[in-house]
């Protein structure tokens, strides 16, 4: 008896609370819905109403037909939160939606999800991107419980793709990367396609690249080669590597794929730019023996990058300038050591007995030796220099409809290739007849051509 007593009561208590809302129900089905919202501020006045699933979701309904109502929408400015957050109050409590389901609460859905749409669309045409995105974002919300519960008619369609589309362009163009990503983000992962979504995929890569995310990068470059395979990618993987990879880094991944084998010569390009632009913040704590590993291995990356694209002449210019400039600095240290020794022997002629000092014959031979040493890389820089310059010379000279960027490489070649065959005349001079005329004949040639390219 005292179970059935028990289930006797709860009977009642369930139909007491379904009478409390029987005059609100008619109010709002009758469109009164100014007296229904006196009807409803008495019920959420009591405490115990916060607890009640019905008194949210009465709320929620009929803030709903305040939004979707032009007059009232205005009286009642910030209808849509009102009802939004009385939703969320409702789901908290009723995450199955049978309330909802029992009193037709579909309405409400639709209230805000068209109303929104539709006030995305006026908002967005007028190019108020920061009110689109805000109505856009309601509009994706409450599809997304229509579509999720199969509210709608189309019981396949599992989004609104035109809403999130729209979401996504408003957040963009208010310039809100992060959100317009995630809105994009939920096309690309179902796998949306056709060249109308093009952009998006794109957007999101640079969005990978920007924000330093290896993840989202590497998530959005598959997407693009898997939707899109006949595009070339290569420019945005060149660019995450660009802007997002310690120069430690480059060299460490650099020596895996070259040993691999799958380095393209546009990669090898731009390894090679990488370790030919060592940053200021990068050379920190460079000593000048590793800037001159870094420069070789920029070399080295620039002739592999020819040697996968023959026609390329910046790669061969590259090559010879990085060269000329290792050429240079070796030619800085000899000429440093020379000086020091000039110097040694200047001073010492003023004192005998130093000159005839054990510690002056040791530092003599010492530069001697300094000197000696810088001369050999030096040398192999200025023949190196001369071989790829001379190659980007060759593809260069004779071709038609010349780049300006391509004349101005011409017109630095020239220039370097005239000082390199000048220094290698003057160190022939008194010594080798025949290489000081063969060197000054090709120092001739290029001298010749200073600024002749345009």
């Amino acid at each position: 008896m005292r179970k059935l007593l028990c289930i006797a009561l709860f009977g009642i208590t369930i139909n007491s609370g379904a009478q409390d809302f029987k005059n609100l129900t008619k109010l709002i089905l009758s469109n009164q819905f100014e007296p229904a919202k006196l009807e409803l501020d008495k019920l959420m006045a009591d405490p115990k109403a916060e607890s009640k699933p019905n008194s949210w979701f009465y709320k929620f309904k009929l803030y709903s037909f305040f939004y979707k109502d032009d007059k009232l929408r205005l009286k009642y400015f910030g209808a849509e939160k009102i009802a939004d957050d009385a939703f969320q109050k409702y789901f908290a409590l009723d995450s199955t939606l049978k309330v909802l389901k029992e009193n037709n609460g579909q309405d409400a859905l639709y209230n805000m999800y068209a109303t929104s749409f539709n006030k995305g669309i006026v908002t967005f045409n007028e190019k108020n991107w920061d009110s689109a995105s805000y109505f856009f974002a309601y509009s994706v919300k409450y599809s997304d419980v229509i579509f999720q519960n199969k509210f709608s008619t189309n019981q396949n369609q599992a989004f609104d793709t035109t809403s999130i589309l729209y979401a996504g362009y408003a957040f963009q163009n208010a310039k809100k990367t992060e959100s317009a990503t995630k809105y994009y983000d939920r096309l690309i992962s179902s796998k949306i396609g056709g060249k109308n979504y093009f952009d998006i995929y794109k957007y999101c890569l640079v969005y990978g690249i920007n924000s330093k995310d290896q993840s989202a990068f590497n998530k959005y470059l598959s997407a693009c080669k898997s939707m899109f395979p006949n595009e070339d990618w290569e420019d945005y993987e060149l660019s995450y590597f660009s802007k997002n990879y310690t120069l430690q880094e480059k060299s460490d991944l650099y020596d895996k794929e070259d040993a691999a084998g799958t380095i393209t010569a546009k990669r090898y390009l731009q390894y090679g730019d990488a370790f030919a632009r060592i940053s200021k913040d990068d050379n920190a704590g460079i000593d000048s023996m590793k800037q001159d590993m870094y420069l070789h291995k920029a070399a080295d990356a620039f002739k592999k990058a020819f040697n996968k694209d023959t026609k390329n002449a910046t790669s061969a210019f590259n090559a010879g300038v990085i060269y000329y400039n290792i050429f240079g600095i070796y030619d800085d240290k000899v000429s440093q050591a020379k000086r020091a020794l000039q110097e040694l022997n200047t001073n010492a002629e003023a004192d005998p007995k130093k000159k005839a000092s054990p510690q002056f014959k040791v530092k003599v031979e010492s530069l001697k030796t300094q000197r000696i040493t810088l001369e050999k890389p030096m040398n192999e820089a200025a023949d190196s220099s001369v071989i790829w310059l001379e190659k980007e010379y060759q593809i260069l000279k004779d071709k038609k409809d010349r780049s300006k960027e391509e004349n101005n490489c011409l017109n630095k070649s020239v220039d370097y290739l005239s000082n390199i065959f000048m220094f290698k005349r003057d160190k022939a001079r008194g010594k080798d007849v025949k290489a000081f005329d063969e060197f000054d004949a090709k120092f001739k040639i290029y001298d010749d051509l200073h600024g002749k390219f345009k």
